[in-house]
């Protein structure tokens, strides 16, 4: 028996900013003169991001819907920060105050301890806005669920992220909790997983799962061209699902089959590490190149096992870890015109935001009962591929 997505919610903070207004930002904490500048501002309109979120945007102001436009403190500047879609005619302060410009080349932000402590203040007030939105489209309760499942590899604290979401949300306290800490983007996938397994432990259970990433909080200072990519494209999100394997009245999509790869002597192209001054990333420009050589003939033999070609799939909900990842998956699966639209969407209106960022291009692809059978795919430290097979 398959498990079904029952409901499925998202969240963003409240506050966003647009991609120049981020490079803008972003020149007083890595550039130490103007040919960086230039090489930096660069980098960001090709990022394939027009806005995205941040818990550290702060406003005095009543939250506005994102295609508003916004006008920004920052530092000691008056900057313009608008939506994806750059509207003039409404206008409300947003102030960035939590990174400060640099003060010296040794300057390297806040502490991580500072940034842990936003976190906190921050992950469970946006994973439970995520999971009331899903049991409110679900066929269930809070206190019906069983067990929750929450993903994460943007911070930590204790009690954390699970006892947040029990106590802000209603779910009952002696509610089963596993979480997955520190995978990286395909996070959400190996929560389906465990979700998947729990399922078929019991037929009866009701899964809550939810991942949240604050990506802003890991800004790193200085000219590091790695982490100046990383810079440009993550943001913060939250997506929650209620899974199960019966529903009084749902008619959601099943989980069918998950699958997971670690790519042969790939463990230098991608990592994620916890420094003094947050945690810092390692992208080599390799990683595209390493994903077109190796997805077709690994997704080819999986999707194999389940009497299933790339051609039978309708829809592809793939994480856009950047525009070259999302190219490089293109090339090699050789995608028609507009089956990476999605992605490239959810990428231009909100950024990279780690584990929750798939989670937010199946709810739109749900939309759109043609785009079934689904696949998700997902990519992380390992070299790993993550995948998922939804109908």
């Amino acid at each position: 028996m398959s498990m079904i997505i029952d409901g499925l919610g998202t969240a963003t903070p409240a506050h966003g900013i647009s991609q120049n207004s981020a490079a803008e930002i972003a020149q007083t904490l890595c550039c130490d003169n103007a040919k960086q500048a230039r090489l930096l501002s660069l980098l960001y309109q090709r990022s394939g991001v027009r806005y995205r979120y941040s818990v550290a945007l702060e406003s005095s102001e009543p939250r506005f819907d994102s295609a508003a436009a916004q006008t920004a403190d920052i530092g000691t500047r008056d900057v313009r920060v608008r939506a994806a879609t750059e509207p003039a005619a409404m206008t409300q302060p947003v102030r960035q105050t939590f990174f400060p410009p640099a003060s010296s080349p040794e300057d390297c932000g806040p502490t991580t301890a500072q940034r842990m402590e936003l976190y906190e203040r921050h992950a469970g007030r946006l994973g439970s806005e995520s999971v009331l939105q899903a049991l409110d489209r679900s066929s269930f309760n809070a206190g019906d669920i069983d067990h929750l499942i929450t993903i994460s590899c943007t911070g930590f604290y204790a009690p954390g992220l699970d006892v947040s979401i029990i106590k802000q949300c209603g779910l009952a306290p002696s509610v089963g909790r596993t979480h997955i800490g520190f995978m990286g983007c395909h996070g959400a996938l190996n929560g389906l997983r465990v979700a998947e397994s729990l399922a078929a432990s019991n037929p009866e259970m009701r899964i809550l799962m939810c991942a949240v990433e604050l990506c802003t909080l890991h800004q790193q200072y200085g000219w590091h061209p790695e982490r100046v990519v990383s810079n440009a494209l993550f943001a913060d999100g939250a997506a929650a699902l209620v899974a199960c394997t019966s529903a009084p009245s749902s008619r959601g999509p099943k989980v069918i089959a998950t699958g997971s790869t670690i790519l042969p002597d790939s463990e230098d192209l991608m990592g994620w590490r916890i420094g003094d001054h947050g945690f810092e990333m390692t992208l080599s420009p390799r990683v595209p190149t390493t994903i077109e050589r190796t997805l077709e003939p690994w997704l080819k033999d999986w999707l194999g096992k389940h009497r299933l070609t790339i051609g039978d799939i309708r829809g592809w909900a793939i994480h856009p870890g950047g525009p070259k990842i999302l190219q490089a998956c293109g090339d090699a699966l050789q995608f028609r015109r507009g089956e990476l639209s999605v992605s490239q969407n959810v990428l231009a209106e909100y950024g990279n935001m780690s584990s929750p960022t798939v989670l937010f291009i199946l709810q739109r692809l749900l939309q759109a009962p043609e785009s079934l059978p689904c696949v998700m795919l997902g990519f992380g430290p390992g070299l790993s591929i993550e995948a998922a097979l939804v109908g």
